[in-house]
């Protein structure tokens, strides 16, 4: 670790001479302290396999230590306990946008990040991001990335955080909306995973993932102990016995015994076993439910109830909604 930190201030002082910080008449003045630092920490920066083993690229000593500053900077630590802490000045834009330099930096981090995700080193990838975030907080795709490397620890509460703050500086951001959803789902919050996948199909509808993950997600919504729970009174199945009668009622007092252009008897095929065998399959998987959805059906059995009688076959027939059925 010492070494490490030697390389970095190496590194730093050389760069320094290099790109005319020192002045001239000091250049050689630090390039003896170079030669001498080396020496009494055993660090040759000319020594590549000694470089490729100490080296913290991409990062550097500059980029590290504006890290702390802004770290330190938010969490108040900065502040003298010797005197009261200035009014803070009002935030511009010059003064929180990231420089070229911490943006090149932190694209750096992330690409450090994205190769330790693949490495499944999870927790150096949050570090990672976490580095890059600091240096330029406007990026949502730093947070997105974090919130991935979240999921994968399962620390799915982390994620959703990540995911929303990527979405407040991007509202816009469909792959944060693909991370707050599949967090919900892994925590079984189904239908707050459904309400994120369609917000991104709605900025994106042609994403294939989205797509996929929302019919998943609505599956399990539909299978969950819930939407199993008793049906209320205006979505219950028909009552096959209370059919039976009113169609026995209705058309007159004739019934619908199958009448010129009328009906066929109803009555008796609701009575009828196998029919009865075949409307509970119809309630088990789902088809009868769908049936009764049909909201010309639906007028039809509220008027026979009501006393108005049924439509004829060829009524019935001419409404292309219920021929289909």
């Amino acid at each position: 670790k010492t070494q490490r930190l030697v390389l970095s201030i190496l590194d730093f002082l050389s760069a320094s001479i290099d790109d005319g910080t020192v002045k001239a008449d000091d250049k050689e003045g630090v390039e003896v302290a170079v030669q001498c630092i080396g020496e009494a920490f055993g660090v040759d920066p000319n020594d590549e396999s000694q470089r490729e083993r100490l080296s913290i690229k991409p990062a550097s000593l500059p980029t590290i230590f504006d890290v702390f500053l802004k770290t330190r900077d938010k969490s108040g630590t900065s502040r003298s306990t010797s005197a009261p802490a200035p009014a803070p000045a009002a935030p511009s834009e010059s003064s929180t946008a990231p420089s070229p330099a911490d943006k090149n930096a932190a694209e750096k981090l992330k690409q450090s990040g994205n190769a330790q995700m693949s490495a499944r080193s999870y927790q150096a990838a949050i570090d990672s991001y976490t580095a890059a975030i600091a240096l330029d907080p406007s990026n949502p795709v730093y947070y997105s990335n974090r919130a991935a490397a979240h999921s994968s620890i399962d620390d799915h509460d982390s994620a959703i955080e990540d995911a929303n703050k990527a979405l407040e500086v991007d509202p816009s951001f469909v792959k944060a909306y693909s991370r707050l959803g599949h967090a919900h789902y892994s925590k079984g919050d189904y239908a707050l995973a459904v309400d994120a996948f369609q917000s991104g199909l709605g900025l994106d509808p042609a994403n294939a993932n989205l797509a996929t993950s929302l019919r998943n997600a609505q599956a399990r919504v539909a299978s969950s102990p819930a939407s199993r729970a008793a049906p209320t009174p205006s979505s219950a199945p028909p009552d096959f016995a209370s059919m039976a009668d009113a169609f026995r009622g209705a058309g007159g007092p004739g019934g619908l015994g199958g009448s010129a252009g009328g009906m066929p008897d109803l009555a008796g095929m609701l009575n009828n076993p196998a029919m009865m065998q075949m409307a509970q399959q119809m309630m088990q998987n789902g088809g009868l439910e769908q049936m009764m959805q049909n909201p010309a059906l639906r007028n039809m059995m509220e008027r026979v109830q009501s006393g108005g009688g049924m439509p004829s076959m060829a009524e019935l027939m001419s409404d292309p909604s219920i021929a289909s059925l």
